[in-house]
This record gives C-alpha cells, structure tokens and sequence, in this order.
C-alpha cells in the first residue's frame, strides 16, 4: 500500500536523482496528517459552536487552577498566538458570555480572563467529544506505536526549542 507521498518521493526521484528527498517523507506525511486531523477536530468544534482557537482558549482557561483564570499574556503564552490574536479570540468569547475580562485587585493596569459559567459548561462538553474524535483519528495505531510516535514527535519538538517547565 502506498501513500500520496510515495508518490510524490518517486516523482522526485524519477525528475532529481541528484537530491536526497528523504526528509519529504516525515514532512510530507506531518503535513498531510496535520491537515486531516485539522478537519476532523473542526467538525467536532463546530458541532458545539466553537471554532479551533475559541475552543484552544476555553480549553486553557478550563485546565488552569480554580477559578480558572489567567491573565491575557498566560493565555498568550500557552496557545502562542499574538496578543492581537488573543485579544480577537477573547472579545469572541466574551461577546458570547463564555468568559468575562475583569481588572486585576494587584495591579491596576492587569487584567484576568476568567471563564463564565456557561463558558466552563461548553468545554465540559465539547471535552469529551474532542477526545472521542482524537481517539478515532488514532484509532489505526496500537497503544504501543502511539507512544513511540509521542516520544518520537515530543524529541523533534524540543530540538526545535519547543520546550517548557512542567509545572
């Protein structure tokens, strides 16, 4: 069996024999794979009103401490979009009463984004149905082979300097 990048690996081969067009084998298939997973998450989003980043900002502020708030740079810092990205996801949010923006008590200037009610509602369940979809996208690979495929993308990662302190 054979994949749209056998095809493309062979087209290369055939047209530059000269190059080494190995690295479009991972590439290729991260790309591809990135994409079809895209789709099949955003079905699952649309299906509870939410789109990828209102969900990545719910997400967060769900999976924070009590009273799962954060200010709008952790909220930037943990989806690594721009604050004017932040910002658009968040007047979404909060226009539709899932997260309300309040001053900080410390510093004046601050602000926290806490989620609402019926914005901790929404995750919980959309949560469960995001799994689901996860589950099935990898449901071709034995619990053995997923945490290899983890470990392996996990070191790519990190000699991309996608790193973090655990918390």
């Amino acid at each position: 069996m054979a994949d749209h990048v056998d095809l493309v690996l062979e087209q290369w081969a055939a047209q530059r024999p000269d190059l080494d067009v190995s690295p479009m084998a991972v590439i290729g298939r991260l790309s591809r794979v990135t994409r079809l997973i895209d789709t099949e998450l955003r079905r699952t989003f649309t299906a509870h009103g939410l789109d990828p980043a209102s969900f990545d900002v719910l997400a967060t502020l769900r999976r924070s401490d009590p009273p799962h708030r954060l200010t709008p740079a952790e909220l930037m810092r943990a989806s690594m979009v721009t604050s004017g990205a932040i910002t658009q996801r968040l007047d979404r949010l909060e226009s539709k009463g899932l997260v309300t923006r309040m001053p900080s008590d410390v510093d004046g200037r601050g602000v926290y984004v806490t989620l609402t009610d019926e914005g901790r509602a929404l995750i919980d369940r959309a949560l469960p149905d995001h799994l689901a979809t996860e589950e099935r996208v990898l449901s071709a690979l034995p619990e053995e082979r997923r945490a290899t495929l983890a470990h392996t993308l996990r070191e790519l990662l990190e000699s991309l300097g996608d790193t973090t302190t655990p918390s």
